[in-house]
């Protein structure tokens, strides 16, 4: 067996995770938070980015009832969206629900000094270790709030429950 090699750029250091708002566009209600290397939010120019880029990113129309194809699922127009200011892209990262239990990703990118470039990411990357820390308290608030409410979805609830800031 051949031991793997990994150089590490740095020791790993916690990053503050905040909701920054509730963002309405095309339909669509969206949970933003921010992550960034120094801790600070998100500059204000990657948020001015990601909602000028949601309504073309996201689906539409953002409400729709699939039928009996397979491959037309059912869109609640509810979602997440990720804005990292890290190192060495910003990125911003749009989330949504369909389905009922499947969390729908397209990741933007762009060189942190190039905001205006930002492009679908060139690599199938699902996440960063803090950036899956938002997808995780999202997943657990989808089954707490939709999926294992014998009463039906509460999806106000869900909207309501955002991650507080930490670090992680």
């Amino acid at each position: 067996m051949t031991e793997s090699t990994m150089t590490r750029t740095g020791a790993y250091r916690p990053r503050a995770v905040s909701f920054l708002k509730l963002h309405e566009t095309a339909g669509w209600r969206l949970k933003v938070y921010g992550i960034t290397v120094d801790g600070g939010p998100p500059r204000p120019e990657l948020a001015t980015v990601a909602e000028a880029l949601a309504p073309s990113v996201l689906p539409s129309p953002a409400v729709h009832t699939g039928g009996g194809d397979p491959h037309d699922i059912d869109r609640y127009g509810i979602g997440f969206v990720i804005l990292h200011d890290a190192r060495d892209y910003a990125f911003a990262i749009f989330d949504w629900w369909a389905g009922e239990t499947e969390l729908h990703q397209r990741r933007y990118s762009s060189l942190p000094t190039r905001l205006g470039t930002m492009r679908p990411h060139p690599t199938p990357a699902v996440g960063c270790v803090w950036e899956l820390a938002v997808t995780d308290f999202e997943r657990r608030a989808w089954l707490e709030h939709v999926l294992a409410r014998p009463e039906g979805p509460d999806i106000e609830g869900y909207l309501r429950d955002r991650r507080v800031e930490d670090q992680v």
